[in-house]
């Protein structure tokens, strides 16, 4: 007998307007800590099986793409003890969650600018995409190191460049060409952005991409978000008129 969760995936499997595209800001971990008298980084590691959830559920629906924001360039300013922590967590989660990844025909990308990352933790990483990177599945993009508009300005400066080199006519220079300087240029834009922990603004976030995706708050917070809430915010998305500007 089908569980309600499993019922639900169905009805939503079957619809004809299932997101595409899901991205994540996962934030409320550190609240969801103090509340409960604990450091900051036990948010972090408590948020870990949100992740696993997410990710899975996504996989059962058929949604072929997922980006969660997981660290931006504006994190590298908290504490040097937190950073540290929260780069060695991304370690030991990339090598835990492989075997979860593989089984449920995960791809592994990152955007962002990874060089600012640890050495160890870059291997981690490239060594992780590297063994997923024959999944197709679904396509688990993590936002690491990234911010919106510095992918904008890196965009530009490779478009830049391109013209100093005589490879492109800056004339020619349009959105569709802009689009292929991203870091992503064959994702599809979202459809569907979900932030936690009710704040209402995007936070330096796919900037470029979420120009038509409809947005969703919910004020759970992180660690608390699991199938019921992912199920929720789909349903709600179906129920929604998309206008694209119109």
């Amino acid at each position: 007998m089908r569980t309600d969760i499993e019922e639900r995936i169905e009805r939503l499997k079957s619809s004809k307007n299932l997101p595409r595209h899901v991205a994540i800001i996962m934030d409320g971990n550190g609240r969801w800590a103090k509340k409960r008298h604990l450091p900051r980084l036990q948010g972090h590691r408590a948020g870990r099986e949100s992740v696993r959830t997410v990710v899975r559920t996504a996989a059962k629906l058929g949604i072929p793409y997922l980006t969660l924001y997981t660290f931006s360039l504006e994190n590298w300013r908290r504490s040097k003890d937190e950073v540290g922590g929260l780069m060695v967590l991304l370690e030991e989660v990339l090598r835990a969650e492989y075997d979860e990844l593989n089984e449920n025909g995960v791809q592994l990308r990152a955007i962002g600018r990874l060089d600012m990352l640890p050495a160890n933790t870059r291997r981690a990483l490239d060594e992780t995409m590297a063994k997923l990177a024959g999944n197709r599945r679904l396509v688990l993009t993590l936002a690491l190191s990234y911010g919106g508009r510095a992918e904008i300005v890196d965009a530009a400066r490779r478009l830049a460049e391109q013209a100093q080199r005589g490879e492109i006519d800056p004339k020619g220079i349009d959105e569709s060409v802009f689009q292929q300087a991203l870091y992503q240029p064959g994702i599809p834009d979202p459809d569907l952005l979900i932030r936690t922990s009710g704040e209402s603004r995007v936070s330096n976030f796919l900037l470029w991409q979420i120009a038509y995706a409809e947005i969703l708050v919910t004020e759970v917070l992180w660690p608390d978000f699991r199938e019921a809430e992912l199920i929720e915010s789909i349903d709600a998305y179906q129920k929604r008129e998309r206008r694209f500007g119109l």
